[in-house]
């Protein structure tokens, strides 16, 4: 009788400790619970409340109640690298993150299920909400962090004083995109019980394509600078050398100038000096002649020279009267 009441007793305990056991849970401050009777919700969320602790020891039916337990926490949604084009017709390699939590855990439950089926969904909404507003603005919106931001410009460039190489202005900026696709987003989202917190770029490539042209569009303004150079250099040149050829003619002309004014004067000098000597007195003027008609016949006549003379001329005049040398 006593081991059969001892039996009694344990399994009583045993079975007692089983139904309390099944009517107890916990809940901790990291999750939110619903409790679900044959797969249906019953009653409200508990701890789903910001404003409203209620993490601890609840009580349930047991055997007929579940406890389905909902990360409360906020949660990250790191989406794949996806290609995409961009207004003007360039692609792109657009790589974001974002943060969400769950807002409604009985929606969530009833439209999702489980965090899996989250992630897949958001994968959708956020890429298709992403390739949206990439493919509805210009590549430059979407590399420029913001519209405010300068960005700063090569030397060369400003060297140049050219428009070469300057970014056009922009009206957005990436911060403001990331603003479309999370505003774009949120009402979708929320529809599942989700409240997505924030979006963002991580990490935007261009393609290989893409890159090829960057390059040789730069490659093409520093040549477009270098023959600018060239250019003004050329110039410079042309100009100095200009300078250095009016210069030159200038001095030649002065230098010119001055001689034939020294010339005049040293031929109007000589002419005087002539003129006085030959006035001066008639032995004076005879002797000149002589002195010039000798140096005509050292000019114009050599041993070699033959040279007939008529009997009237002036020239031979002062051949009539030479007399043959006698000897000593």
């Amino acid at each position: 009788m006593k081991l059969t009441s001892l039996v009694i007793t344990a399994i009583i305990f045993v079975g007692g400790f089983i139904i309390i056991s099944s009517c107890l849970y916990t809940v901790d401050q990291t999750e939110q619970v619903f409790i679900t009777e044959f797969g249906k919700p019953v009653g409200d969320p508990i701890n789903s409340n910001p404003a409203k602790n209620e993490a601890g020891l609840h009580w349930k039916i047991p055997f007929i109640q579940q406890v389905n337990r909902i990360e409360k926490r906020i949660l990250g949604w790191d989406g794949p690298a996806t290609e995409m084009t961009t207004r003007d017709k360039l692609y792109v390699s657009v790589d974001n993150f974002a943060r969400w939590r769950i807002s409604n855990p009985l929606m969530y439950y009833e439209k999702l299920r489980d965090e899996r089926s989250a992630i897949s969904r958001l994968d959708d909404i956020i890429g298709s909400e992403t390739r949206s507003v990439i493919a509805a603005h210009d590549i430059i919106e979407v590399i420029r962090s913001d519209k405010d931001r300068k960005p700063a410009r090569d030397q060369a460039l400003t060297a140049a004083n050219s428009n070469l190489g300057l970014l056009p202005p922009i009206q957005f900026g990436r911060k403001t995109l990331d603003q479309q696709i999370l505003a774009a987003a949120q009402p979708i989202v929320a529809s599942w019980g989700i409240e997505l917190i924030d979006v963002r770029f991580k990490r935007i490539n261009y393609k290989p394509g893409v890159i090829d042209k960057i390059y040789a569009r730069m490659a093409s303004e520093r040549q477009q600078i270098a023959d600018r150079f060239r250019s003004e250099g050329a110039g410079e040149a042309a100009k100095i050398i200009g300078r250095k050829e009016r210069d030159l003619l200038s001095i030649q002309s002065e230098a010119y100038r001055k001689e034939q004014e020294i010339k005049g004067k040293a031929d109007a000098e000589a002419t005087g000096i002539y003129a006085e000597a030959y006035n001066s007195s008639p032995s004076a003027a005879d002797f000149y002649q002589f002195v010039k008609t000798l140096d005509t016949y050292n000019k114009t006549i050599g041993k070699d020279t033959t040279a007939i003379f008529t009997s009237n001329s002036d020239l031979f005049r002062l051949f009539k009267h030479i007399e043959p040398l006698k000897a000593p």
